[in-house]
């Protein structure tokens, strides 16, 4: 751990109109504790960090932030599992999910990326919240129908954040990924560009908004990021040793 103080993490705000009491953000990689590849403001556990810097780390954001509790991490598996708070449910382990919602006031729902896309839901009128982890596996499998089905309001009743992600500049696929998105739905070749060779270069903002599109969410903000090209963000295709960036939202 290193002796001096670590300066103050970088946090991005999204712009996107949420209700009053209501609050999202979103990590950048700079202003934490963490030492080598993990530099600096890693708040994944799973990655090999020094435990005693991830927890410094979680416990600088909550200051920073305000939160009014810890967020409700979860053991991400690139699945379609989601988190319902409150619910008949064992929390005294980390809870394996790719998404979490709740309508409880206070409760910090939080994913962790580095790449993945990161998505935060809200109800229009700020009582169902929700936070999903939407790698290519999530989405190919309805991580996000099943979220938005989740909230338990219409789609076209939920607005949506896409944060930072891998670009549709730098995610290089196979053919196969892109005819398992075109079996899927038609209209997700047009979200595919041939790369060189028989390589793809795909837009997971685009799979995402297509997806959503399906289920009746036309309210969508965010996108356009690229976390491999911009050192600000991690980037596990990048790097492949690195740290997590949170998307969190909560209601006061």
């Amino acid at each position: 751990m290193p002796t001096e103080a670590p300066s103050i993490p970088s946090i991005l705000t999204p712009d996107w109109p949420l209700p009053a009491g209501v609050h999202s953000a979103i990590t950048r990689r700079n202003g934490g504790c963490s030492e080598g590849p993990y530099h600096s403001f890693n708040l994944g556990d799973h990655v090999g960090d020094v435990g005693q810097a991830v927890a410094k780390n979680r416990e600088q954001l909550r200051a920073l932030l305000k939160l009014p509790q810890e967020p409700q991490w979860l053991r991400q598996i690139h699945g379609t599992e989601l988190l319902q708070i409150p619910a008949a449910q064992d929390l005294s382990s980390l809870p394996e999910a790719d998404g979490a919602v709740t309508h409880l006031a206070g409760q910090v729902l939080a994913v962790l990326t580095a790449d993945c896309l990161p998505v935060l839901a809200c109800s229009r009128d700020g009582q169902h919240l929700g936070a999903f982890h939407a790698g290519w596996r999530g989405l190919l499998a309805g991580i996000l129908e099943k979220g938005v089905a989740a909230l338990g309001v219409s789609g076209k009743e939920v607005l949506i954040y896409l944060g930072p992600a891998i670009g549709p500049e730098a995610f290089e696929v196979g053919p196969e990924l892109r005819a398992a998105f075109v079996a899927e739905d038609p209209q997700a070749v047009s979200a595919f560009r041939a790369g060189v060779g028989d390589r793809w270069l795909a837009d997971i903002y685009q799979l995402a908004r297509q997806r959503l599109h399906r289920v009746g969410v036309t309210t969508i903000y965010g996108g356009g990021l690229c976390t491999f090209s911009d050192t600000e963000f991690f980037s596990y295709r990048r790097d492949a040793v690195t740290g997590r960036m949170a998307s969190l939202i909560w209601r006061e």
